[in-house]
């Protein structure tokens, strides 16, 4: 008989934050669950933390050679599951409490035909120490009942470790991506069909450190502006007339400090969809420093979103 909850865990590095995750994991009241490793280390750290700390716990190793990369170990750990629920873990989150699994339990079986499962969460960030408790508010939960785009505002969901997901809905983390997969991977689901549920507690501990892919990627223009305008592309052109996904653009490249057309086609050899066009030509005519201005930015986004709905 298949467990209820697939745990599944990309590791690159870093065994003793996969410790304090496997230390939360197997202190859980809820015990119907497997835990599978994947492994894109580059030395046998974590299988020799794993031998040392918890030999013949349930769980299942996989190295990986050669190593796959954020998001295909994501996706590799979830093809290996067996549960009927996946709990996808980064490495450096863990658990809040021993309930987390019979509290995610618990939600799927009250609210039969759901598949998409979300919680509330916890910031730490690990150097200092400070903590940021995040939940969704009544506004928050009407703006993205009322368009999953409205995550480009937004990501209401946090990162994969606060979601768990029906197994075998058919749908993976893009490879192409490795700054905005996970609310893309958010839209796609929804947009899908699959309801979701939030569930309004404090149910993980997300880890933020410097080593972290989101950390080196959140301002670098080589990734920012490929992924950006690859899921432009993706989603289409049309989806700028949502005020939040044009904002999310202006902030995008004002944040960037990339303003205009030439130097953002630096960064990816492809025809710019024409209201970016028309976007970065808009931008150019600022200096930055005005740009930064936050009211005085967000009045010129709002005349140049006027524009895009005028065609202009």
């Amino acid at each position: 008989m298949s467990p209820f909850f697939s745990i599944c865990i990309p590791v690159y590095k870093n065994a003793a934050h996969l410790k304090r995750l496997l230390d939360s994991v197997f202190s859980q009241t809820f015990t119907d669950y497997e835990v599978i490793i994947t492994d894109d280390t580059p030395d046998d750290s974590i299988r020799a933390m794993l031998q040392e700390n918890f030999k013949g716990k349930p769980l299942q190793y996989v190295y990986n050679h050669p190593a796959l990369g954020t998001p295909e170990n994501w996706n590799a750990a979830i093809g290996h599951a067996k549960g009927q629920w996946i709990k996808l873990m980064h490495n450096d989150d863990w658990f809040a409490h021993e309930n987390v699994l019979q509290t995610f339990f618990d939600a799927v079986q009250a609210n039969p035909g759901v598949n998409f499962f979300f919680s509330a969460f916890v910031n730490i960030t690990e150097k200092t120490g400070y903590r940021q408790f995040v939940r969704m508010n009544g506004f928050d939960r009407l703006f993205l009942k009322m368009s999953p785009l409205h995550l480009f505002r937004k990501v209401y969901v946090g990162n994969p470790s606060c979601t768990l997901v029906k197994n075998g809905l058919g749908i993976s983390y893009d490879k192409q991506f490795k700054f905005v997969v996970d609310f893309d991977y958010y839209i796609r689901l929804i947009q899908a069909g699959h309801a979701y549920k939030y569930i309004d507690r404090y149910l993980l501990h997300i880890g933020f450190h410097e080593e972290q892919v989101t950390q080196y990627t959140k301002l670098n223009p080589s990734v920012q502006i490929f992924e950006n305008v690859r899921l432009l592309k993706q989603y289409g052109a049309g989806i700028l007339k949502n005020v939040f996904v044009f904002d999310y653009y202006w902030r995008l490249f004002r944040n960037i400090a990339v303003t205009n057309l030439e130097d953002a086609q630096k960064y990816i050899h492809e025809e710019f969809p024409a209201p970016l066009i028309k976007m970065l030509w808009f931008q150019s005519k600022i200096p930055l420093r005005v740009l930064k201005m936050g009211v005085v930015s967000k009045m010129l986004m709002s005349m140049a979103y006027l524009r895009n709905l005028a065609g202009l």
